[in-house]
């Protein structure tokens, strides 16, 4: 079978250029405007590459959401590619903590690593894939505008397309030299309010009840539910409480982050936190629960061994991979039900969510074309 060719201008240069227009275009989460800038400029590229594009509006204050497709018209399942252009890095990064620039093979900027870099060399693998007659059955390729807060407005649009397909391919970044990832752990996030009762901290002391101290006290609880032997973890990483320093604090809220490896230990662990109970004279709230299933690396196997011998026979390479890993993403929800999915198939490089944040240069083409190579094989 011969593979497409990829356009033959696809060059080092061109391809940093490229991505490089992509990273200018800053586009956090909790803009929906730099996303639906990220979107436009997706949308026009593919319109050069000759691809039909179907925008599919945001919801819940999210950006837009684009969908491409091609391949062959048929009723028989196809492959998804997913990919985010939403970055966890602030409008203004780029002009001051991480701007783009080249060094040696490093390109840095906002989001190029996770997951920019690996959604432009998708793009261009998909229109090469499109192009030919190597490939048997129709494409999607998804764009996504929050996955980096959770995937809460489009979780019902991956799976949907997720359903119709034989495969999903996701082009989060590769790990550790360019190794794929085939298991996640699964996701949990929850919001805790602690209600106390307030008073004048100097007269009136022993009437208040302060809720600050009793989150301190369910934060110590919450933390010891990590079990390492288990893959568990607990995580409060961010808390608010209290108006001013004179006052017994009436209000403390706090958020809570759990991993699992297993669904089991997801519905027992979330239990346990949903279930959180004050003493007396407190009232607690907790809202929240699994955000993403976990991702086991048997949902993906047989795909890992096809994208491994492709790797090895075609492009010489010895494609590794990651068989678990504490990140979501959003083939969590295409492997929860049971649609082989391989992940970790953008751009190699590291510092994700850093001002340390790069992809590898060198890794643009091997990547572009395995993905191609998987599109037309599959």
């Amino acid at each position: 079978m011969t593979p497409s060719p990829l356009p033959t201008d696809i060059s080092p240069d061109r391809a940093v250029a490229a991505i490089s227009r992509w990273l200018a275009v800053e586009s956090p989460t909790n803009s929906a405007d730099g996303v639906n800038r990220m979107m436009d400029l997706v949308a026009e590229e593919a319109a050069t590459l000759g691809l039909a594009a179907e925008r599919v509006p945001g919801r819940d204050g999210f950006g837009d959401n684009l969908i491409l497709r091609a391949g062959p018209r048929t009723a028989e399942p196809g492959i998804l590619v997913l990919s985010h252009l939403d970055t966890v890095h602030p409008i203004g990064t780029l002009a001051h903590d991480l701007p783009v620039r080249v060094e040696g093979d490093r390109l840095y900027g906002p989001g190029v690593y996770d997951m920019k870099g690996g959604a432009w060399l998708a793009l261009q693998a998909f229109a090469a894939a499109s192009r030919g007659t190597a490939g048997r059955r129709p494409l999607a390729f998804l764009f996504t505008s929050d996955e980096e807060t959770g995937s809460v407005s489009t979780r019902g649009l991956i799976e949907d397309l997720g359903r119709a397909s034989a495969a999903v391919l996701v082009t989060e970044p590769g790990r550790d030299g360019g190794k794929v990832v085939t298991g996640r752990k699964g996701v949990g996030r929850f919001d805790v309010h602690v209600e106390g009762r307030p008073s004048h901290a100097g007269t009136r002391h022993a009437d208040g009840r302060n809720a600050i101290r009793e989150a301190a006290r369910l934060i110590l609880e919450i933390e010891g539910l990590t079990d390492y032997s288990r893959g568990v973890t607990t995580t409060v990483g961010t808390i608010t409480g209290g108006t001013a320093e004179n006052v017994v604090p009436q209000h403390c809220r706090f958020a809570v982050d759990l991993r699992v490896v297993t669904a089991a230990d997801g519905e027992d662990h979330a239990g346990r936190i949903l279930g959180l109970r004050a003493r007396e004279d407190f009232r607690v709230t907790v809202t929240g629960g699994m955000n993403r299933p976990p991702y086991d690396a048997g949902a993906g196997a047989a795909l890992y061994a096809h994208a491994r011998a492709l790797a090895r026979d075609e492009l010489g390479i010895d494609l590794g991979e990651v068989p678990l890993t504490g990140g979501g993403s959003d083939g969590n929800f295409t492997a929860a039900l049971g649609i082989p999915t391989l992940d970790g198939l953008g751009i190699d490089g590291d510092g994700a969510h850093t001002l340390q944040e790069h992809g590898l240069i060198s890794s643009i083409e091997p990547r572009m074309r395995l993905m191609q190579r998987l599109l037309e094989t599959l």
